[in-house]
C-alpha cells in the first residue's frame, strides 16, 4: 500500500511540476527583444533572491547540514540543470519555436532512462525498449515537421534551434540522474531544502553572467520593457525554478528513476498547449503524432512499471 501511494504521489508530482515548467517555454516568446543571455541571468538571478528569503527563516539550521561537498555538486548541478540548459532552450525557441524546442526536449524519458538505468533499480532497461521505441518516432515526426516549415523561418535558423534543443537535452538528462543519485544519498535535506539551496548556488552564478549579459550586449530597451523582463523573470522563478523544482525532486525521490524520467513528458505536454493557445492554432498532423506518440510510449512505459 505504501509503494502504491509513493507511486500516486510521485506522479501527481510530476504532474504539477510539468504544467509549472511548461511555461517557461513562453518565456523566450514573452522576451523576445532580449537576449538567451539575458533572460538566463534575469530569470536565474531571481531564483537565487527569492531562495535566500524562502530559506531566510531556517538559513542557520540549513547551513549547519551543509558540507563542501554539497556546495560543490550544487554548483556543478545548478551549471547544468540551470544555466547552460536555459541558454540552450531560449535559442531553441526563439530560432525554431515552442514546438521544436518542447518536442526535442520530450526526448528526456528517452534519455534519462537509458542514462540513469541501474540493473535491479526500476524496470528493467529491455522492458522500455518499445515504449521508449515510440517517444523516439515522435521526435523523428517533430523533426520532419520543423524542417518541412523550415521555409518560414529559413533553414539556418532552424538547424541553430535544433542545436540549442539537443544542448538543452543533454545537459537536463546530466542534471536529472545526478540530481536524483544525489537526493537519495542526502537525506539530511528534504527536498524543499535542495531546490533552494540549488537555487542559491544558480543565483550566485548567475552574477558571472551581468556583465556580459547586460553591459556587453543586447539593445537598449525602455523601462516598461524591462519592468515585463523582470516580471517575467521572476514569475518563472517561483513556479518553474521554486515550485517546480521542488516538486520534481519529491517525485525523484518517490519513484524508480526508470519511471520519474518519463514525467518529464508532462513539461512537453503543457508546453505545447500552450504554444498552441499563445499562437492560435491547432497542431499541424506531425506535431499531432508527434504528441500522440511520446504519450502513448510514456503511458506503456509506465503501465510496465506498474505491473
Amino acid at each position: 500500500m505504501n509503494t502504491s501511494r509513493n507511486i500516486l504521489l510521485g506522479l501527481l508530482c510530476g504532474l504539477v511540476a510539468g504544467a509549472f515548467w511548461g511555461g517557461v517555454f513562453l518565456a523566450p516568446k514573452l522576451l523576445s527583444d532580449f537576449t538567451p543571455l539575458q533572460m538566463t541571468a534575469g530569470r536565474y538571478i531571481a531564483y537565487g533572491l527569492v531562495s535566500v528569503l524562502l530559506l531566510a527563516p531556517s538559513w542557520k539550521t540549513v547551513m549547519a547540514k551543509t558540507t563542501v561537498r554539497d556546495w560543490r555538486d550544487l554548483v556543478a548541478l545548478s551549471l547544468l540543470g540551470n544555466l547552460i540548459y536555459y541558454v540552450g532552450l531560449s535559442i531553441a525557441v526563439k530560432s525554431a519555436g515552442v514546438a521544436l524546442a518542447s518536442l526535442i526536449i520530450g526526448l528526456l524519458p528517452v534519455t534519462i532512462t537509458l542514462v540513469g538505468a541501474r540493473p535491479g533499480e526500476g524496470t528493467p532497461v529491455r522492458r522500455l525498449l518499445a515504449p521508449l521505441a515510440l517517444i523516439v518516432a515522435g521526435g523523428a515526426c517533430i523533426n520532419l515537421d520543423a524542417f518541412a516549415a523550415a521555409g518560414r523561418s529559413g533553414m539556418g535558423r532552424t538547424l541553430i534551434g535544433l542545436a540549442g534543443a539537443l544542448l538543452a537535452l543533454s545537459m537536463w538528462t546530466a542534471y536529472a540522474v545526478w540530481n536524483a543519485r544525489r537526493l537519495a544519498a542526502t537525506p539530511r535535506f528534504n527536498s524543499h531544502e535542495w531546490s533552494l539551496l540549488t537555487g542559491v548556488a544558480t543565483g550566485l552564478l548567475s552574477l558571472v553572467l551581468v556583465i556580459p549579459a547586460f553591459l556587453l550586449g543586447g539593445e537598449a530597451h525602455a523601462p516598461a520593457a524591462w519592468g515585463g523582463f523582470w516580471a517575467v523573470g521572476f514569475a518563472v522563478a517561483i513556479g518553474a525554478s521554486v515550485i517546480g523544482n521542488g516538486l520534481w525532486n519529491a517525485a525523484s525521490r518517490l519513484l524508480p528513476l526508470s519511471l520519474s524520467g518519463q514525467l518529464i513528458v508532462f513539461e512537453t505536454v503543457f508546453a505545447l498547449l500552450y504554444g498552441f493557445l499563445r499562437e492560435g492554432r491547432w497542431p499541424r498532423p506531425l506535431e499531432s503524432a508527434a504528441i500522440v506518440l511520446i504519450l502513448a510510449g510514456v503511458l506503456w512505459s509506465a503501465r510496465r512499471h506498474r505491473a
